[in-house]
């Protein structure tokens, strides 16, 4: 059984060593790759003011969060719903960041790579779309994945979403268009016409051809528990 959470947060702010906190965190479990219906869901009084830069992004203000828990009543909870997954973050340094400063300020200091193991879904995209925007909006839109009810962040609305991008992305089903042209690409592992003998010539990938589908194979195999069907080479 593979058992991955999609997580994200919301926080005051966006500096960690400035004591900003985490206001709302929101986990939603994968049992290999189908979504269960489990989720950790928790809104957080963070005894702090909220920026105002927030605020405009996920509407969320001090005067809704004044009744909620705060974060070390909810820590254990948490601990148990993501102990042992494998947690799925777009942009991970930054939670991982938060949520490893609002345990040792809960005076349980941890780190989190020692009980999860954890994908990066940012990192994964900017290594498949290198120089394109790689934000949860622009692969909602690359990937065709439903985000038309994200008016403000939400950390449980972003983690579905989330989960929705992951699945594409990681699902083994890459996107070739063969419609473009490939006249350009060198020598080119592609499909010649057939020649006067009527048949076809296939000419071989070129040594950087074949690193680049090595690496691409690589990223695949990683994300997809080594069911990537692409792979020519042992890594």
């Amino acid at each position: 059984m593979n058992r991955q959470i999609i997580l994200d947060t919301e926080t005051t702010g966006l500096d960690v060593t400035r004591n900003h906190k985490i206001i709302e965190i929101g986990c939603i479990e994968l049992i290999d790759r189908k979504f269960t219906g489990k989720k950790f869901h928790q809104y957080l009084n963070p005894n702090r003011e909220i920026d105002q830069g927030a605020i405009s992004i996920h509407g969320i203000t001090n005067e809704f969060l004044k009744d909620k828990p705060l974060f070390k009543d909810v820590k254990d909870d948490l601990l148990a719903f993501i102990d042992g997954s494998e947690l799925i973050i777009h942009n991970a340094p930054f939670d991982i960041g938060f949520l490893e400063h609002e345990y040792k300020k809960a005076k349980q200091p941890l780190i989190l790579s020692d009980l999860c193991k954890i994908f990066d879904t940012l990192l994964y995209a900017r290594r498949l779309h290198p120089g394109q925007k790689n934000n949860l909006d622009a692969l909602c839109k690359r990937y065709s994945v439903d985000n038309s009810s994200r008016d403000f962040h939400g950390a449980l609305l972003d983690a579905r979403i989330l989960g929705d991008v992951y699945l594409s992305m990681t699902g083994g089903q890459i996107s070739f268009d063969l419609s473009k042209d490939n006249s350009n690409k060198g020598s080119g592992n592609h499909v010649n016409k057939k020649n006067s003998s009527g048949e076809f010539i296939v000419r071989a990938a070129s040594e950087e051809e074949l690193r680049d589908h090595k690496e691409l194979c690589k990223i695949i195999n990683d994300a997809s528990d080594g069911r990537c069907i692409w792979n020519i080479a042992k890594f």
